[in-house]
């Protein structure tokens, strides 16, 4: 008895002491934000707060390109220390990642402060319903790599913020289709296909057209992913979290967008594209709820963090009072996809291999500044924001529907000879399967018309873009063919990757280049892939990463 008393004494001064310093502020917060944390600083605040409190685990994901350890705070009413643990569980999971862009340090320093909080008891009840992973600091090779010269032009920290891109010099926020950084493959594998949390949070800080709002937001844009997980993304939950930031925190937000032509505004708010090489959109890909948050750089820092302090609250507070709705919305787009092929999902959502953006029904609201023409070094008449303040009444481009688009297959169907491919979709969490008999059945082959590489190199890569036509054959595929089924929860993504006509998939990212010319001679060589259509028996095994 005495013993558990002295145990539970020693507790309560440990958290006392901890709570009486200032060890549990930020860098931040610490410096009156003049200054960023660096990922040490990420690390020791981390352990600082898993010794004053039970509601929370760090541990990490992986390392990043340049071998720094990746950082993970679970939280949770007990924290867990697996995804076992939820099975049967009712708490939602959901995943907050700051810092991809490591110059854009708000959502780093505002997730620290929001575990803390929730972690000492505020914001009672969030972790009744949840269990929260941050991921503050998701690149810290750019993140240490701090100056005042990065970024100069924002409202602070004056003593600087690190780079944009990782240690190989990539952009991890165009990284998630091809997953070629040791970060994506660490978040995806041992957070999206672990986890798979309902909603991924991915902070971020803009620089773009002048708006007085503080704060911006966007759902997924890609239309592939399930429509009412779409729907209630934007319809509901970043409406909800709009709201409660100004009614509880104070701060004006908007859809995250620029004007769509800066020599004449009144041509629209436009967002960004719908490709899934963007966190969010690859998320919604996925067919779970995402949301980019997007600070306004010339906001001072402070407003900026606490702007985002209060949107992820916000978010985190809606997914708690509506666990139960959005448990059943998620449930629901994994049944439709698992059934698709059966036929037992009447409202089949389609992939889109054409995309355009037009204006959706409502205008958007913009609190900006009045505008005055100059003209620029270059002999140009150009726009730029004076300090007298406007409002602006635009159309708002954000609504992304399919112009050319085709119902998915029963399943793709690969040579065994593209094994890469398949560790790719496995790294993806896709199911992969292969042949257990040799069967020749109707299939489709993809024929090549024409094929370029662009001209310029984006993230190591020149884009490959091939047209061509599925023509109907009947083929014997051998015992070993790799198969990819649509019907799972992740098959459209599989087949957002395996489209040869996809503008973000494996043809898209070079990764079937050597198939798609022939050794001697002139044409096309094989796409080595083959679609399957209607309901042919299959008999396969599972193929284990």
């Amino acid at each position: 008895m005495m013993r558990t008393t002295l145990i539970f004494i020693c507790m309560m001064l440990s958290v006392v002491i901890c709570l009486a310093q200032d060890e549990l502020k930020t860098r931040a917060e610490l410096s009156d934000y003049t200054e960023t944390s660096r990922n040490a600083d990420v690390v020791a605040f981390a352990e600082k707060l898993v010794g004053c409190s039970n509601n929370v685990r760090f541990t990490y994901i992986g390392k990043s390109s340049g071998g720094a350890p990746i950082p993970l705070l679970i939280l949770g009413k007990p924290a867990p220390t697996s995804p076992a643990q939820l099975i049967g569980d009712g708490r939602l999971c959901v995943f907050i990642m700051a810092n991809i862009h490591a110059g854009e340090v708000e959502g780093k320093e505002a997730s620290l402060m929001l575990a803390r909080d929730i972690a000492l008891g505020g914001h009672k009840g969030l972790l009744d319903k949840l269990v929260i992973l941050i991921a503050p600091n998701y690149n810290p090779d750019g993140n240490d790599k701090i100056s005042p010269d990065n970024r100069a032009y924002q409202g602070g920290p004056e003593t600087g913020v690190g780079l944009r891109a990782n240690d190989w010099n990539l952009d991890l926020n165009r990284d998630w289709m091809k997953l070629e950084s040791s970060e994506a493959r660490a978040v995806v594998g041992e957070v999206f296909n672990k986890w798979d949390p309902v909603l991924v949070v991915d902070c971020h800080t803009t620089n773009g057209s002048p708006h007085r709002e503080p704060l911006t937001y966007a759902p997924p844009h890609n239309p592939s992913g399930d429509s009412e997980v779409l729907r209630y993304n934007r319809d509901v939950l970043i409406k909800s979290a709009d709201e409660r930031l100004l009614d509880v925190y104070g701060y004006e937000s908007i859809h995250y967008g620029n004007f769509a032509d800066w020599n004449d505004i009144n041509k629209g708010w436009a967002t960004f594209a719908h490709q899934p090489r963007y966190t969010s959109n690859y998320a919604g890909l996925r067919n779970r709820l995402s949301v980019l948050i997007e600070t306004y750089a010339f906001a001072d820092f402070q407003t900026r963090v606490l702007s985002t302090y209060g949107f992820l609250e916000s978010l985190l507070n809606h997914c708690s009072e509506n666990a139960g709705v959005i448990s059943d919305l998620i449930k629901g787009a994994d049944w439709k996809a698992h059934n698709r092929i059966q036929g037992l999902d009447p409202q089949r959502d389609n992939l889109a291999l054409e995309v355009e953006v037009k204006p959706l029904p409502e205008p958007i609201e913009i609190l900006g500044y009045e505008m005055e023409s100059f003209t620029d070094e270059r002999g140009r008449t150009r726009l730029r924001a004076t300090e007298k303040e406007a409002t602006y009444t635009l159309p708002h481009i954000a609504d992304f529907v399919a112009t050319r688009a085709i119902e998915l297959p029963q399943a793709y169907l690969l040579s065994a000879g593209v094994s890469d491919i398949a560790s790719k979709l496995l790294q993806h969490g896709i199911a992969v399967e292969r042949l257990t008999s040799a069967i020749e059945i109707p299939s489709q082959k993809f024929t090549i018309s024409d094929l370029k590489s662009e001209e310029y190199i984006y993230q190591g890569h020149r884009f490959t873009l091939v047209r061509g036509a599925w023509e109907d054959v009947v083929v014997g595929f051998p015992v070993g063919t790799l198969v990819v089924r649509t019907a799972q929860p992740l098959g459209m993504l599989a087949a957002y990757l395996l489209e040869p006509e996809s503008d973000d998939g494996l043809v898209f990212w070079n990764f079937f280049d050597r198939h798609l010319t022939r050794q001697w001679g002139r044409g096309f060589g094989s796409y080595p892939v083959w679609r399957v259509l209607g309901n042919e028996p299959l008999p396969t095994e599972l193929v284990r990463p």
